[in-house]
């Protein structure tokens, strides 16, 4: 029954992030689409952490080459998302308002994401295979 409310919550935060980017994108007083570009980065944000649970020896060791890159280019990957918003306003292409929705959406995508690997991906019980 945790795994219900837990999956129901970060479906409610995904949602909400998705709605503060959506409004950063169709209010009639910003208009333009270019920061829905983000959604690649929550697409790919997760990847690195997938391909190094998946390469990455199973040692409780302290340093893991592998899980370490994946973390520094997830870092990379999240930074970048939060600073495309930023570089489109600062060349007028979107307006600052936008650029602050889109900004609130990627903190709770991201927090969003992160809450799903903290819950789903630490367990030993879980298998993708029930889904």
């Amino acid at each position: 029954m945790a795994g219900i409310k837990a999956l129901v919550s970060l479906s409610f935060s995904g949602a909400l992030g998705l709605t503060f980017l959506l409004l950063g994108c169709a209010l009639e007083q910003f208009g333009v689409y270019w920061p829905l570009f983000v959604l690649i980065f929550y697409v790919i944000s997760p990847l690195p952490n997938l391909i190094a649970t998946r390469l990455g020896d199973d040692t409780d060791s302290s340093s893991n080459t592998c899980r370490e890159l994946a973390h520094f280019l997830t870092t990379g990957i999240v930074i970048s998302a939060f600073g495309l918003p930023v570089i489109l306003a600062r060349k007028d292409v979107i307006k600052w308002g936008a650029c602050g929705l889109v900004m609130a959406g990627n903190g709770v995508i991201f927090l969003t994401i992160l809450g799903f690997f903290l819950v789903f991906g630490r367990g030993d019980d879980f298998t993708w295979e029930q889904w």
